[in-house]
């Protein structure tokens, strides 16, 4: 073999080797799964983002509390000029007391010893409020990956009801042929064949319109995953489970320990508490401890520099009424987040329960017409037999196609529906659905 076919057959084989990368690429380029759909939208949603800003804020609002902790240090540095040197008389006689010009310098520590928890209070009330952060991050993340999932579940039912349209279509271009047939032997009448053209095209609106949904609903997905709203999307079933949810009980309960809404609630709670601990403080004396070293340049002053050690206390005598006004601000706005909190947990029991019930109908549904398309398509098969013999009308085969059609569409609705409801339910238990739908 010359050099210049194994040139060329390798240079062939290149091609053929990049010729199906690129089909291979071409094919898997734009499917998403859900799992994998569910990690892109709650990395990349903006929301979260802008969520994920007031936890960074709230840190440093924690870092600013925990300074009052701390003894704060103080330097000084400054040059007196004098116009005049300053002195005493001493009956006839007159001494200087300072330097008209002098330097000053020192450094002070101030340490609070006991202030009744008023610090102490703040820097836990601030991350208690660092928590709450945290918590609305994780109810965000979890309404955008329900966004998500009734986003990918729309686009797949979508993706169905445009084959259904497909076969509807199909349907009734086989019937018209037939039609066109009957009618050119004078079997039927052109009424007749007026209508499977009219069937035919309405058919043929309804499949455009499910193609435009589709494009809708992918561009709705592109718009959560943060990509550009024309990309291409292809989205893989998931496996169906019919199993009953929990008792209705047991997701009452759930939902009440798991809801982010309720534990941000009560961590509110909390920081009240602290916030009315630290107001009440400003009744009580603050003890603290000052102590450092001041240097004053004058000769006329021994010595010229001195370390000092100060042990205080203050107390506010009278605010003018503010400190009460401020505590029953704190008592007030209590009563509010408990009477806002009887209210979510009201509301959230309303939510699991149209939820489950949501699931259950969606359950029956399945079970009702799972076997209702194989009886309409039997029962299609039966008067296109009929018709062509001469028996059965047009209208009877039109109105078999339309009854196979909506078993079919019905189907699979239920189907989505169901698979929506599980989703809705597990939110509304408060349960993690980035991890739920993570295998």
């Amino acid at each position: 073999m010359t050099l210049y076919k194994v040139f060329v057959r390798i240079l062939l084989a290149l091609f053929v080797l990049s010729f199906f990368s690129n089909c291979f690429a071409e094919d898997i380029a734009g499917i998403i799964t859900i799992s994998e759909g569910l990690r892109l939208a709650t990395d990349n949603n903006r929301l979260i983002k802008i969520a994920s800003f007031n936890k960074d804020i709230a840190s440093t609002d924690t870092l600013v509390a925990k300074s009052k902790l701390l003894p704060s240090l103080n330097a000084s540095f400054s040059q007196t000029y004098l116009a005049h040197q300053p002195g005493t008389v001493f009956g006839s006689q007159t001494a200087f007391l300072s330097q008209k010009d002098y330097l000053s310098y020192g450094i002070n520590l101030y340490q609070t010893i006991y202030d009744f928890r008023a610090n102490v209070s703040r820097y836990e009330a601030s991350k208690t409020v660092l928590d709450v952060t945290k918590l609305d991050i994780v109810r965000i993340r979890n309404l955008v990956a329900l966004d998500f999932i009734n986003t990918y579940f729309d686009l797949l039912e979508t993706e169905k009801m445009i084959l259904v349209a497909q076969k509807e279509v199909e349907r009734f271009e086989e019937h018209l042929k037939v039609a066109q047939s009957l009618y050119t032997e004078g079997v039927i009448t052109k009424n007749d064949l007026l209508q499977a053209e009219v069937m035919l095209s309405d058919a043929r609106q309804r499949l455009l319109t499910m193609k435009n949904m589709r494009s809708t609903n992918a561009s709705k997905m592109n718009n959560i995953l943060a990509r550009p709203i024309n990309a291409e999307v292809r989205v893989i079933d998931v496996p169906m489970d019919v199993s009953e949810a929990l008792e209705l009980e047991k997701a009452w309960k759930t939902a009440e320990t798991e809801r982010s809404e309720i534990m941000i609630i009560d961590h509110e709670l909390k920081i009240l508490d602290l916030q009315e601990t630290a107001t009440k403080s400003e009744y009580y004396p603050k003890l603290f401890a000052q102590g450092g070293y001041n240097f004053t340049e004058n000769r006329y002053q021994f010595p010229q520099g001195n370390w000092s050690m100060v042990l205080g206390m203050n107390v506010n005598l009278f605010s003018g009424g503010s400190t009460k006004a401020e505590v029953s601000k704190v008592i007030y706005r209590r009563e509010q987040l408990l009477e806002q909190k009887r209210k979510l947990v009201d509301d959230i029991e309303l939510e699991v329960e149209k939820s489950y019930l949501d699931l259950k109908n969606a359950i029956e549904k399945i079970q009702v017409t799972k076997d209702a398309a194989s009886q309409a398509e039997e029962n299609l098969r039966i008067h296109k037999i009929r018709y062509e013999e001469g028996i059965a009308t047009s209208t009877d085969v039109v109105d078999a196609i339309t009854l196979l059609t909506t078993a079919e569409t019905n189907y699979h609705r239920a189907v989505y529906e169901l698979r929506r409801a599980q989703a809705e339910l597990q939110y509304a238990i408060g349960l993690d659905l980035v991890s739920m739908y993570s295998h």
